[in-house]
């Protein structure tokens, strides 16, 4: 596949923001005003997520009933995610953030209006539907504003997002302590009638850009139940049933890709992105290192519960860390980015993430000492946030601007899919090591051996990602 010249007008297209130091005033009303839809549903999901016993408790119903608050939505807005790029095409990206974010606002109206577990389940599913395309909607306006400076904007913008775990359980507790359980999803009304009004008046009208194509019906029957099955059946690899269904969701992925390459321009995600080196070596890399991310959220916890005997509370202040250090280093990568390349960020950040995460082997092996984990967590978070914003730039600088939207869907999807494949990986192997050791020695040295895969799965994103280009300069747009 033939590169362009950096200088045709095609590479000149990449965004409306030129690379140069000073951004335009107007960049950052766009990346502000995108940025509630990303912290919305951030925070939501938190406050929601800490809050599932006591919603058992107010609606009569089982923890097991009522987790399916969280799974319904999840479920929800992995199935809406492949038709992104289609919406987009069809009515503009600035319509469609409209319609997602009167839909979120109005749904979290019913879900505080809800009388029942499975009432206020089902208005999460409706809820996860409209939350489902806000994320990588705020990713596609932002990466076209910004342009090659994505990474610098990028930066700042995540710092809120990053804020929303740490603030989300103070809100839950404030509400729960002082009001009705109703208010944890009423809170969402005056902040989304407030981002409303800004996208109303902030975000450019994009509607000459919309195409009228057709969707491909017999890709989204494949590939969004495909999603869902997948991660439904991945976190019940215990159960017969889970186990087929994860089969099922892979036959299901495999025939759309078959589909996907006859159709072409046709197909709902169009695999000729992943043809250009740069695009694919970035979704390679995003693949990899949010897999070793997921997979190390729920390693590290377990295993200061279970093979360490901490407290769930002792947990929570011993990970902090990690979200400490990607505060630290998110601001920072633009002007990063900008002296060192991405390259040399992106790989930096995977080899910090892998040097951080080998000294859990030596507290698997010689037991919990705080010397080492905190400083080691606060490095794992230094690098995990070196890794992401860097490739995704350049992902972005190396399509058209007019295929953003599609390549926003497919490198969500491929984001959405490394998170549960490394987790699945991890915790099955630990599984299987829990049951060949003794007892007594059991925990241990089984938790050693999956730090020992999860340091395996960041070393495979540190190659992924030394293949990346020096610099966005370096970058080509492919078609």
């Amino acid at each position: 596949m033939a590169a362009m010249p950096q200088n045709s007008p095609e590479a000149v297209e990449v965004a409306d923001a030129p690379a140069t130091d000073r951004l335009d005033p107007s960049v950052w009303k766009i990346a502000g005003v995108a940025l509630f839809g990303a912290l919305l549903a951030q925070l939501d999901a938190t406050i929601v997520n800490v809050s599932l016993s006591n919603l058992a408790a107010e609606l009569k119903s089982s923890l097991s009933t009522i987790q399916w608050v969280t799974s319904g939505y999840l479920l929800a807005l992995t199935l809406v995610l492949p038709l992104n790029g289609w919406l987009v095409d069809r009515i503009g990206a600035k319509a469609l953030y409209l319609w997602c974010f009167s839909a979120f606002t109005l749904s979290s109206a019913l879900c505080g209006l809800a009388w029942s577990a499975p009432s206020l389940i089902g208005f999460r599913v409706l809820q996860g539907i409209s939350g489902g395309l806000l994320a990588p909607m705020t990713q596609m306006m932002i990466a076209r504003a910004a342009g090659k400076q994505m990474v610098r904007v990028a930066g700042y913008m995540a710092l809120p997002v990053l804020l929303a775990p740490v603030f989300g359980p103070v809100i839950a507790g404030v509400i729960l302590q002082y009001t009705s359980w109703r208010w944890l999803f009423l809170v969402n009304l005056p902040v989304g009638v407030v981002a409303l009004l800004l996208v109303a008046l902030f975000l450019p009208n994009d509607r000459n850009e919309t195409t009228r194509r057709t969707l491909d019906w017999l890709g989204l029957a494949l590939l969004s139940p495909g999603l869902v099955m997948f991660l439904y059946g991945s976190e019940r690899l215990d159960d017969t049933a889970g186990r087929i269904i994860l089969a099922g969701s892979v036959a299901m992925m495999v025939s759309f890709l078959r589909t996907a390459r006859r159709k072409g321009d046709d197909a709902l995600i169009d695999l000729r992105l992943f043809k250009g080196k740069v695009f694919s070596t970035a979704a390679i890399t995003q693949f990899l290192s949010n897999g070793g991310m997921f997979a190390g959220q729920m390693l590290i916890p377990a295993f200061l519960i279970q093979a360490c005997g901490r407290t769930p509370g002792e947990m929570g202040w011993m990970l902090a860390p990690l979200g400490i250090g990607m505060m630290l280093t998110n601001p920072f990568m633009g002007v990063l980015t900008d002296r060192f390349g991405i390259r040399l960020v992106s790989a930096g950040g995977a080899l910090l993430t892998l040097v951080a995460t080998l000294p859990m082997l030596y507290l698997a092996a010689q037991g919990l000492n705080l010397l080492v984990l905190i400083p080691a967590l606060l490095l794992r978070g230094m690098g995990m946030s070196g890794v992401g914003l860097p490739s995704l730039t350049a992902a972005y600088a190396s399509v058209r601007r007019t295929r953003m939207p599609m390549a926003t869907t497919s490198l969500n999807i491929v984001q959405r899919l490394g998170g549960p494949t490394m987790t699945t990986l991890c915790a099955t192997f630990l599984a299987w090591k829990l049951k060949s050791f003794d007892v007594g020695h059991a925990v241990s040295s089984a938790y050693g051996w999956a730090f020992l895969i999860l340091c395996g799965i960041h070393a495979s994103a540190f190659l992924a990602a030394v293949q990346l280009p020096r610099r966005l300069d370096d970058v080509t747009i492919h078609e």
